[in-house]
């Protein structure tokens, strides 16, 4: 039975110490795990991978107070080892003595037999004594957050902070994208419903529909001829509210993996050029990926936001999306090592980012244009402050309010929160550049 795969545990145990002790996404951790294990497997593997990083605060804050001194360094895989079976014996239904056994027996997969003794001893004072285990705990290690961001959000958000705390620790809904070119969203979520698949349209985004469970996109009727994407609701409204008009040229300034590029594509086929930029030259490949399974076409260039160059010249794009590189305290659900990697002091590292790359495009905009400031941050240091702060140096810039029925209205934009069984925290500023 997999769920009694000793090998799968030791496999979390070596992603969770990559992550915890090593700094490394799980992203750069988890797909060579899980390329040496059989697909049947593999979903396991991810659900103690994320699950265990959802949960680590209050799970670290358990076994912290459980054992008498912390493991080494050179041990970080035997903490997540135990963090895994603690996950297990509290979030999963996996029976106590699976969950225990197969911890014990990950030991010896890891290449220490001589933990055996401390892995069982752990779990089993933590199976029998449950109702005592949260003693001692903080508020923040109790909602599993780091106490830097359970500040923050209490601070920026305190009547709906609850509601966040716990959406970051659920497992994230799965939403499509279906492209309006091909199919009508009515006629697509007949097609799911043909093939059992139960779903719902969504309330925001026109194109959008919301899986009652998530799947393989392999089992999403015309996947891999573009009738449809994966993407949350609130990154659907992007290409919305920038609205492209046909025979415009727009620039996707941080495009990768390429979901908004495609949508603004979809929803206005007779754009004149979209220009598609990243930095990264590997996640720009992610973007052609894109682009080659829906059949669109965009010019695709590696560039840098902050600095775009003296071969772009002033006043090139009609419009300028600027999907800016952010903490994702409004994605952790879909992310949940950022509780881990991401530290208070990487705020205003971002905000100084964010700003440089609003400055450094503004140029780019001919007079009349609009540019589309988004990121998947609900801190306001990263959203509202970076924006006010450019718009006190920027004469010709001006907020266009976003008049809708989602979200919460900002100085200068609008905030969606992740809340339980809704789309992500996304935050939007559309700004006008006034024609001289």
């Amino acid at each position: 039975m997999a769920q009694a795969v000793p090998e799968i545990r030791a496999a979390a145990a070596r992603v969770l110490a990559a992550t915890i002790d090593a700094g490394q996404s799980l992203g750069e951790s988890l797909p060579g795990e899980l390329s040496r294990i059989p697909a049947q497997q593999r979903p396991l593997l991810q659900q103690l991978c994320y699950g265990t990083l959802r949960s680590y605060q209050r799970l670290q804050g358990i076994l912290h107070g459980r054992m008498s001194k912390p493991l080494r360094g050179k041990d970080a895989d035997l903490d997540g080892l135990l963090l895994c079976g603690l996950y297990q014996l509290l979030e999963m239904r996996t029976p106590d003595h699976v969950a225990i056994s197969s911890s014990v027996e990950a030991c010896r997969k890891l290449g220490k037999p001589w933990a055996t003794g401390l892995v069982n001893g752990v779990l089993r004072g933590c199976a029998r004594n449950r109702e005592a285990l949260a003693e001692g705990l903080s508020e923040a290690q109790q909602f599993s957050h780091p106490e830097w961001l359970y500040r923050e959000l209490l601070k920026a958000w305190p009547d709906q902070a609850t509601d966040i705390f716990c959406a970051n620790n659920e497992q994230p809904p799965m939403y499509l994208r279906v492209n309006l070119q091909r199919n009508s969203r009515q006629d697509y979520l007949r097609e799911l419903q043909r093939q059992g698949i139960e779903a719902s349209p969504t309330a925001w985004s026109p194109a959008g529909l919301l899986l009652k469970s998530p799947l393989e996109v392999t089992r999403l009727p015309g996947f891999a001829r573009g009738c449809a994407s994966v993407q949350d609701e609130a990154a659907q409204l992007a290409a919305f509210i920038l609205a492209p008009e046909a025979g415009q040229r727009v620039l996707d300034a941080c495009s990768a993996p390429g979901g908004k590029t495609c949508h603004l594509l979809e929803i206005q086929p007779g754009l004149t050029e979209l220009v598609a930029w990243d930095v990264d030259s590997a996640r720009l490949r992610l973007v052609r990926e894109n682009l080659q399974r829906l059949q669109l076409q965009a010019g695709l260039e590696q560039a840098d936001a902050c600095a775009p160059g003296s071969e772009n010249p002033a006043a090139s794009f009609d419009h300028i999306l600027l999907d800016a590189p952010c903490s994702g305290s409004g994605v952790i659900r879909r992310h949940p090592d950022i509780k881990v990697l991401r530290r208070a002091s990487d705020i205003q590292s971002y905000a100084a980012v964010q700003l440089q790359m609003l400055q450094a495009l503004w140029p780019l905009l001919k007079p009349g244009g609009a540019m589309l400031y988004v990121t998947c941050s609900i801190l306001p240091q990263e959203n509202d402050s970076v924006v006010s702060r450019f718009l006190q140096h920027t004469s010709s810039a001006e907020v266009v309010p976003i008049e809708a029925d989602w979200g919460v209205a900002g100085s200068c934009g609008r905030q969606i929160l992740p809340l339980p069984a809704g789309p992500d925290g996304l935050y939007f500023s559309l700004l006008n550049k006034k024609c001289e």
